[in-house]
């Protein structure tokens, strides 16, 4: 399918009110244990953190928390999609969090016995960074089996309230019971948070999904994800926007432990204040923002965030006044909000079924690689120039991200049919190929009258790049020497399989749109043919 600007749905479009999906009590059941989930993974971030500012290297330390959540994400996001694409998801869940609750008891308890030193609570964190890889993309998947399609968006902008209710409520409830009781009893609300999550998971039973007759494999489930992002010229953009943005935008979120401590003289409890700042922003945006979006495209809401996170920054690193700080803050959560909240819906409402978890584990790779290698990179600049200095290039970079907008922006999208479309007949052939047989090489003749080829040709790259995305290794269209209106495309399929998936449900209406636009442009007598392997297997 064409990177044409009706190629994705509007995000700007009006949708239900943002509270629609919580009158499904399966969908409120699991957002509630979420939430419970997310507020012990900021409580657990800010202790770690804690732990770590009194260090040697604490600038180092302190931002390698971040990157020892995130790096798994980036590692892991696509293995972790093709998981969730490929296996009962529910069970998948479950398994993770009973292992990342068992994560958080061995933290509590070596922390209680005084036996973390920074390099096993590093590896630790990386341990629970595991754990959320897996997690995400199943959770993220999981969410068109608990709504309608028409709350889609809705339900986005509840995944944004609920992790930033829990930015605005862990950060400061860490930060008093860091100071009351100690770091251990952070890390052991937030082993409990894990089991909550599970036990919510074990009583929830969804409606049971048809399941292909034979799953795909693991690694070919892996190398066709990479394919659909590769050759989607619309989901490529969405995830530059988020690498401009995240890439910046991590200094805060890496170097505001040292700008509480260092800047502005706060203890634990302050630190928590300053996050509670940018939880409630980010909240109270989730608020405003549908009646915002009514009067404002999403490029332009991406340029104003952009460009008002660039202005805290600068703030941060100029002004160390502490109620200056937690001011400037409310709005930084708003932007963070507004421009994640907004990439994140343009990905779930443009991915098909079959390959939303790992169209969506590579959206939270981008997410969580910016993340973990900004912070490396921003605390590594906070010992070289100091924090002033790293602030300072940080709101430079944030602001030229965000003026970018005007040269790439997210593609404008008008309701196309993301829903499976089987419009291809089904294929008799007098030799049936086994099943992981190939590869196959797919030709259809095309005959196109010589005033239409040149639009024919352009068609036909719409279709090229939808035959890529849902299967074929490679894909050409070529002339036939001996006929002047004669074309042949030809496509090459690892497997029958594969091919018979692309029969079956992995071209949307989308598709099809753009396929029969070609098709419209030449004669009636398509001829399609599919050949095998002249070796025996």
């Amino acid at each position: 399918m064409s990177a044409s600007p009706t190629d994705v749905t509007d995000v700007t479009d009006r949708q239900p009110s943002a509270w629609a999906p919580l009158r499904s009590a399966a969908f409120r059941s699991l957002w509630l244990a979420v939430l419970a989930s997310n507020i012990g993974t900021w409580m657990q971030t800010v202790g770690a953190q804690w732990l770590l500012v009194d260090a040697p290297g604490a600038a180092t330390l302190v931002s390698l928390v971040q990157t020892a959540s995130m790096l798994p994400v980036l590692m892991l996001a696509l293995p972790a999609g093709a998981l969730a694409d490929t296996f009962d998801r529910r069970r998948l869940l479950i398994a993770v969090q009973c292992f990342l609750a068992a994560v958080g008891v061995l933290l509590t308890v070596l922390t209680a016995a005084g036996r973390m030193p920074p390099a096993l609570l590093l590896t630790l964190t990386f341990g629970l960074g595991v754990g959320q890889a897996l997690t995400l993309p199943a959770w993220q998947a999981v969410i068109p089996e608990l709504v309608p399609r028409s709350q889609l968006v809705s339900a986005s902008a509840l995944g944004s309230i609920s992790v930033n209710l829990a930015r605005s409520v862990g950060p400061a409830v860490a930060g008093v019971l860091v100071a009351q009781a100690g770091v251990a009893v952070v890390f052991a609300v937030n082993a409990v948070s894990f089991a909550i999550f599970a036990v919510t998971l074990v009583r929830w039973r969804p409606a049971r999904r048809e399941q292909d007759a034979a799953p795909e494999r693991f690694t070919a489930a892996l190398r066709a994800g990479g394919r659909y992002v590769r050759h989607s010229p619309v989901v490529r953009r969405i995830l530059l926007r988020a690498a401009l943005f995240v890439v910046p935008g991590s200094a805060l979120w890496a170097l505001l432990p040292l700008v509480a401590s260092r800047r502005l003289g706060l203890g634990a409890g302050g630190y928590g204040v300053l996050l509670g700042a940018l939880g409630v922003g980010a909240v109270a945006g989730a608020l405003v923002l549908p009646r915002v979006r009514r009067v404002l495209s999403s490029n332009h809401l991406l340029l104003l965030a952009g460009l008002l996170y660039a202005v805290v920054l600068a703030t941060l690193a100029l002004v160390p006044v502490p109620a200056v700080a937690v001011v400037a803050l409310v709005p930084a959560g708003l932007a963070w909000m507004t421009v994640l909240s907004s990439v994140n819906a343009a990905m779930q409402l443009f991915l098909p079924g079959w390959v939303r978890a790992r169209g969506l584990s590579v959206y939270q790779m981008v997410f969580a690689g910016g993340q973990a290698l900004g912070a490396v990179a921003w605390g590594a600049l906070g010992e070289f120039t100091g924090l002033v200095g790293a602030l300072t290039v940080a709101a430079a970079l944030m602001a030229v991200g965000a003026l970018s907008v005007l040269l790439w922006p997210l593609r404008e999208t008008r309701g196309v049919d993301r829903d499976p479309a089987v419009y291809w007949p089904e294929p008799h052939l007098t030799l049936e190929p086994p099943a992981r047989g190939g590869p196959v090489l797919v030709t259809v003749s095309y005959t196109v009258r010589p005033e239409r080829q040149a639009e024919f040709v352009e068609a036909m790259r719409a279709v090229g790049r939808s035959r890529r995305r849902t299967g074929a290794m490679r894909w050409g269209l070529f002339r036939a020497g001996e006929r002047a209106d004669g074309f042949v495309e030809v496509y090459q399929v690892p497997t029958w399989e594969e091919h018979l998936r692309q029969h079956g449900g992995r071209l949307t209406g989308a598709d099809r749109v753009v396929e029969e636009r070609a098709r419209a442009l030449a004669e009636d007598d398509v001829r399609v043919n599919h050949l095998l392997p002249a070796e025996p297997e």
